[in-house]
């Protein structure tokens, strides 16, 4: 036995209801949106001059789409196993589906097992091995393998070598942030077409190693200087990991909401008055990764805490605009007055809960605190349907749709409940650009 032969095992046990559906839906239509409004970004004009959608196989499309999904940092986030699941698992589902016709209800099912693999195992990599690697690039191809394993019809031990293959693909170094650089598109782009890849060599006969993950030369040992490897196939009958996923309300880096929830909150109690100085309590991850006082870009601005509880605290609001240069000019002197602490309680807490505390000096004197166990969009404060189709609407509408458009493709992905075929949601036209889909 081996802890890729248990964890097979025990996504394949669990019940699916009307219900996990329903919320595969949900995730499906935040990942779709989050991709299609990254259309007219410049990243995503270099991702379809090397992998045009139109002209791909079905393991590039999946990389075209990964590389999409994660553009705008809007797309969902796990927190226990720091990883963006719906960037890696949907592309690769749906490029699969698409292509063999498949259904709706066969497609959500397969997302809920991709979420469930990459997060089972991005919880079991220890918290060092996030301060080099990216978690949703190492863990990830575990997903889109094992979503794509289930479409496919993969047998026990066919799966088994689909995840030992995504295993030994492993990869996504944090060395891209020093210089502001876009390989992030590029880990999710990989971690889908990866495990498409494995998947379908599997189904050929190419084997791969049972034991990637525990084994002598694996992926703990190579890669996981304090993993847990017992976190795999822990607690096997809670409630699906899709569900346990937090979506984002802001285009930034994850670590910043918590801190951007309080600010905002903070903002209307300054009546007016400036700040004299910030300290943010945060745990030691946010810190090693967004501690970005002067970013020089805009990507480098979305990790930044400096930048985002500044122009939060400033202006009440996180949009794209507020990443540009003219953002970064206008807030120059007010991320000069932000202080990163490392707070020993929510380091603790992490990564089972991202938390802040945010204190507040104001220019006449007054002390202002706010704090935050969780951020808005987590499991304990989520969004509700009307915000997260509303959120999917205006992000479509930064890729040209009209609110019709925007509006009948919210209707199409909710179908997919319904058992709609995947092909309905045609996602791209003939020259691979963005063709909303309208209800079938």
């Amino acid at each position: 036995m081996s802890l890729t032969r248990d964890l097979v095992r025990l996504i394949r046990s669990k019940p699916v209801t009307r219900d996990d559906l329903d919320w595969a839906a949900f995730f499906v239509l935040d990942t779709l949106a989050c991709g299609l409004g990254a259309l007219k970004t410049e990243p995503a004009r270099m991702l379809r001059a090397v992998a045009p959608p139109e002209k791909g196989d079905t393991a590039r499309r999946a990389f075209y789409l990964g590389g999409l999904v994660h553009i705008l940092e809007m797309d969902d986030l796990h927190r226990g196993s720091v990883v963006h699941p719906g960037s890696v698992v949907v592309p690769a589902a749906w490029a699969v589906a698409e292509e063999r016709d498949l259904g709706g209800h066969a497609f959500l099912k397969a997302v809920l097992a991709g979420y469930e693999a990459c997060c089972r195992i991005g919880m079991a990599v220890g918290k060092a091995h996030y301060r080099v690697w990216h978690n949703t690039s190492t863990c990830g191809p575990f997903g889109s393998a094992m979503a794509v394993a289930d479409l496919i019809g993969l047998d026990e031990n066919q799966t088994v070598w689909a995840l030992g293959n995504a295993g030994t693909q492993s990869s996504g170094l944090w060395e891209f942030l020093a210089a502001g650089a876009m390989s992030k598109h590029l880990h999710t782009a990989r971690g889908a077409e990866s495990g498409v890849l494995a998947a379908l060599l599997a189904k050929e006969g190419f084997t791969g190693p049972d034991r990637i993950l525990e084994g002598d030369k694996g992926f703990f040992v190579g890669l996981c200087p304090d993993p847990v490897p017992e976190a795999v196939t822990a607690d096997p009958h809670r409630p699906w990991e899709l569900i346990r996923t937090s979506i984002k309300p802001w285009p930034c880096c994850r670590h910043t909401h918590p801190a951007i929830d309080a600010a905002i909150e903070l903002r209307g109690k300054l009546a007016g008055t400036g700040v004299e100085h910030v300290e943010v309590g945060v745990y030691q991850a946010a810190i090693d990764v967004c501690d970005r006082p002067e970013p020089a870009d805009p990507y480098s601005a979305k990790f930044s805490l400096q930048h985002t509880v500044a122009i939060a605290l400033a202006e009440g609001r996180v949009v794209q605009e507020s990443f540009g240069a003219d953002a970064r000019k206008r807030m120059a002197s007010e991320r000069r007055k932000v202080a990163l602490l490392r707070s020993d309680a929510l380091d603790a807490a992490y990564p089972t809960a991202w938390g802040v505390e945010l204190s507040v000096e104001t220019a006449d004197g007054r002390k202002l605190s706010a704090s935050r166990r969780d951020a808005k969009g987590d499991p304990d404060s989520q969004l509700s349907l009307d915000e997260l189709s509303a959120k999917a609407r205006q992000m479509l509408a930064e890729s040209g749709s009209t609110m019709r458009e925007a509006n009948d493709f919210v209707v199409a992905v909710r179908s997919l409940v319904a058992d709609t075929p995947v092909r309905a949601l045609r996602l791209f036209d003939d020259r691979g650009t963005g063709r909303l889909a309208r209800s079938a």
